[in-house]
């Protein structure tokens, strides 16, 4: 993609109703717009970011033999009370209705609707363990939205929901989903911990958050200082490793009854970017979702929810990955791999190396940002470390009349001068 030509619209001043790092970069950087208070339009940078997590996210939730499935925003109001949630939820759910007077929702979260579609279809325990899971925006009416994407009333969420005939079976799924979401969480570059949690409106006796450490987080996590040192190589044994080490949000954490030694503990703040529960058979009891279990005797499933925080990660990646310059992209979810920069247009043999460089990535699937623009090269630079691509191809007359250019790792601010061939053998070959 030529810049010129590209809608991104960077801004320097700090906005001044942007209180966290995160919601600053995405305005600064053009990757969000603010539509109305908690609700943002996505902007075509922010949108391949976002649409990056959630490749990673699909591909390991397909990886575990997880069934995708999309369900509409709205729900019948009748589901919810079939569950009996529909007015213990509070005024967080946006309760519509539409021109024939019917109660509809805009689903906040989907067990209800899910367990109406497994209800209608399953009804042998030959068809479990079963996990469904959707990517689907959400709408909860936050009081206060703030910070962003990170708390917003609208947001795009991976919510998954397990089936089984027992409970050994479902917390076996639950551990499963774990592992999953550790996968995901190494694959896009954060290292996550889960801690235990309050189950909150979803119910069940079984609940982790999954938490990254970070000065803007809103919950407060206790842990041992063992994870700050722990080192996870993509194993199965990686659950095991985090699940060994005490955790706990200031909710669950007792000080009077906790084993660690109190030089040995740590608080800090962290974000929620995942929340799972296992809840047995709280829904399937109440909204009547049996199958013939061995014995051929109907019997209730048991259940559990899974969700990610696909927008909210977005940020939580900046909030992990900035510095004073800008975003710092992880290479797995950065909107373009590349960004390459013609420092001087007007010079005829810088502008034609940047175009059959451009040309040359181009043919070879590599995503790249060409900074065509007719800016001097000190906004070039600024734009280009504003956006946070992995690296910065620089090209100028002094290194172009020797057929060279200057390679930046934006992560490492390590740059080199290499030639245009060392460039291609580096990254188109092989």
């Amino acid at each position: 993609m030529k810049w010129s030509k590209y809608f991104s619209p960077t801004i320097k001043e700090i906005p001044a109703d942007a209180q966290v790092a995160s919601h600053q970069l995405m305005l600064r950087a053009g990757l969000i717009a603010q539509e109305c208070a908690g609700i943002y339009y996505w902007l075509p940078q922010g949108l391949k970011v976002l649409r990056n997590i959630m490749r990673i996210v699909q591909e390991e939730q397909d990886k575990a033999g997880f069934n995708e499935i999309l369900i509409p925003t709205l729900q019948p109001t009748d589901l919810w009370q079939e569950s009996n949630r529909y007015d213990g939820y509070g005024k967080e759910m946006l309760r519509i209705k539409d021109r024939h007077d019917r109660e509809l929702i805009y689903g906040p979260t989907a067990e209800e609707a899910v367990t109406d579609i497994f209800r209608r279809y399953v009804k042998s325990y030959k068809d479990l363990p079963m996990v469904l899971y959707q990517i689907q925006w959400k709408f909860r009416d936050e009081i206060r939205p703030r910070f962003g994407v990170m708390r917003g009333r609208e947001f795009l969420m991976k919510d998954g929901y397990s089936f089984d005939i027992s409970e050994e079976a479902a917390r076996e799924t639950y551990r499963k989903v774990m592992k999953t979401y550790i996968a995901i969480f190494q694959r896009i570059g954060l290292q996550a911990m889960p801690v235990r949690a309050d189950t909150g409106p979803i119910g069940g006796d079984l609940s982790h958050e999954f938490l990254i450490v970070a000065e803007t987080g809103e919950s407060t996590i206790y842990y041992d200082k063992a994870f700050d040192d722990l080192k996870l190589d993509g194993s199965d044994d990686d659950l095991d490793k985090l699940m060994a080490i005490y955790s706990a949000t200031d909710e669950l954490h007792d000080a009077e009854s906790c084993s660690i030694p109190i030089e040995q503990l740590r608080y800090k703040k962290g974000i929620e970017i995942g929340h799972i529960f296992y809840f047995g058979d709280k829904y399937s009891k109440t909204m009547n979702a049996k199958v013939m279990d061995e014995s051929g005797k109907l019997s209730a499933v048991y259940s559990g929810s899974y969700g990610i925080g696909v927008s909210r990660m977005v940020a939580a990646i900046i909030e992990a990955s900035h510095d004073e310059h800008g975003i710092v992209w992880p290479e797995s979810v950065a909107p373009f791999q590349f960004g390459l920069l013609n420092l001087k247009i007007a010079h005829e043999q810088t502008t034609k190396l940047c175009e059959d460089i451009y040309a040359c990535f181009q043919k070879e699937n590599k995503t790249i940002l060409y900074d065509d623009r007719k800016e001097g090269a000190g906004a070039k630079f600024s734009d280009m470390d504003l956006i946070g691509l992995p690296w910065q191809i620089i090209v100028g007359p002094k290194n172009a009349e020797e057929n060279k250019v200057e390679l930046k790792n934006r992560k490492t601010g390590e740059r080199a001068v290499i030639s245009v061939e060392g460039l291609y053998e580096r990254f188109l070959q092989g």
